[in-house]
């Protein structure tokens, strides 16, 4: 574990500086109408500076570690009552570095949290001994102001709260709340409490200026600073769809920037020569690739996620129907799970035709590869190209007849496993639903998600996030080359 979580200063300077030069080299003017490219690094990536490929972890434990993790993401979205998912470890998560008010920082990117928040001194972190922590915490940024109890996104943070019960949680005098004259600098907002699947955080809410480039500053940018966080040391940079999230709060200043925003994230295969490389994250793009677009589901229990109708799944020429509480509930498109995941009762039907058609092709079951990946089915599986055309095709399709056919390796990943070529089927199961987990009354729409679609199967993809239009659309793509395309203009 500690090879995946160290990272010297050194290292830190070395990233700092990486991520400087390519703000120089693709900043864009300030435009109204220029969409703007920003440098996602995968968290994995970090720790190569400090560490050898030799002594970086395998692929196995990696995938193992990995599939564990989007797991607890999986499940603690339907357990808790507000839940703002939030990366939870290191190898499943995409950074992004800005500044806020002079300070920078580097932050998870994250689609299923609608809030941007990082650690500031004093700052405990409870069991976090094996976690990342990328940079020390740093003070609260001196020209950024508390948010005060009567502010509107206070209310938000507070799932909704009344600002009469937050002015007097702040101990503001009873004639102040009624007249609606709290002082701002008496009387904040008070402390918010998270909880993250396996962590949590308390923070206060503050204000200041946010600069994703030297020529694009907004001013009295809401975001929150923890002092007290349990096994979260990482702070996150929240694209979701709540009134905190970065794009909501950016679309004050530029509605351009905030309409639209789209990822193209690069192969990796858990290998130390494909983690370097930055995947692009473009705000405000008017693409004219053509995407197949899926519109967004309005789930009033998790308002924040982004996510959409899965209909049916294809293995091959088979069609597996989804159940009418997936079509209902959704697949949230997410960029903070490394693998998707879906219902016990279709990934089973999935995975035993994915095994019955690659036993009709004479694939070899790799059992010892399962049991030390956690993933399956498994198999004997050379390096040719005529290898991976056997394996099966597999689509996604969701409503408004859109359909994701996948790359073979975003499904498929082949690998070394104690000295054996092999290959691992890359979806997981979400497990079968306990009776009433779905919502106090019965709703099958209340609960967490259905299925999520994660950042591993999104690779070599472009996604889009029309906020505007209210869907998302799925391009195919060599991403390296788009960093590259919209770097020049």
């Amino acid at each position: 574990m500690n090879q995946i979580m160290a990272f010297t200063s050194s290292s830190l300077l070395l990233f700092l500086l990486c991520f400087f030069q390519s703000l120089c080299l693709y900043s864009v003017s300030s435009s109204p109408n220029k969409p703007l490219l920003l440098p996602l690094t995968h968290a994995l990536s970090l720790s190569l500076s400090s560490s050898s490929s030799s002594s970086f972890p395998s692929q196995s434990y990696l995938l193992k570690f990995s599939s564990l993790r989007s797991a607890e993401r999986f499940h603690s979205s339907r357990r808790r009552r507000r839940q703002l998912p939030l990366p939870l470890a290191s190898g499943a998560d995409y950074t992004l570095s800005l500044s806020i008010s002079s300070t920078t920082v580097s932050l998870y990117l994250d689609t299923g949290s609608d809030l941007l928040w990082f650690p500031c001194s004093p700052f405990q972190c409870i069991l976090c001994e094996n976690k990342p922590l990328y940079s020390l915490p740093l003070p609260p940024p001196p020209s950024s102001h508390p948010v005060p109890c009567s502010s509107l996104l206070c209310s938000a943070a507070h799932s909704s709260l009344p600002i009469s019960d937050l002015c007097a949680a702040a101990l503001c005098p009873l004639d102040a709340i009624e007249t609606s004259s709290c002082s701002p600098s008496s009387h904040p907002c008070p402390l918010l409490y998270y909880a993250y699947g396996d962590g949590s955080l308390l923070a206060s809410l503050r204000r200041g200026h946010l600069s994703l480039i030297s020529s694009l500053s907004l001013s009295n940018f809401t975001f929150a600073c923890a002092h007290s966080a349990l096994a979260e040391p990482l702070g996150v940079a929240g694209f979701g769809r709540g009134p905190l999230s970065l794009p909501s709060q950016l679309a004050k200043l530029s509605p351009f920037l905030a309409s639209r925003f789209s990822y193209c994230l690069i192969y990796h295969s858990f290998l130390p020569n494909r983690l370097l490389r930055p995947s692009p994250l473009i705000l405000g793009r008017s693409s004219t690739i053509s995407f197949t677009y899926t519109p967004l589901l309005h789930i009033h229990k998790n308002p924040f996620f982004y996510s959409v109708s899965l209909l049916s799944i294809s293995v091959g020429r088979v069609t597996i129907p989804a159940s009418s509480q997936l079509i209902s509930r959704g697949m949230v498109v997410d960029s903070g799970t490394t693998f998707t995941m879906l219902p016990g009762e279709m990934h089973r039907q999935l995975a035993a035709e994915f095994q019955l058609q690659m036993g009709r092709r004479e694939f070899i079951r790799a059992t010892g590869a399962e049991e030390r990946t956690g993933l399956g089915p498994c198999y004997e599986y050379g390096n040719g190209r005529n290898e991976s055309q056997r394996v099966p095709a597999m689509g996604l399709h969701f409503a408004g007849n859109a359909s994701l056919w996948l790359p073979t390796r975003n499904y498929f990943l082949g690998f070394e496993s104690e000295g054996e070529r092999v290959g691992c089927f890359m979806v997981i199961s979400g497990g079968d639903e306990a009776k009433g987990e779905e919502d106090e009354g019965g709703d099958d729409s209340g609960g967490g998600p259905a299925a999520t679609l994660g950042n591993f199967q999104q690779q070599g993809i472009e996604v889009v996030y029309d906020l505007e239009m209210g869907r998302i659309g799925f391009a195919r793509r060599r991403c390296g080359e788009l960093w590259d395309s919209v770097s020049r203009g």
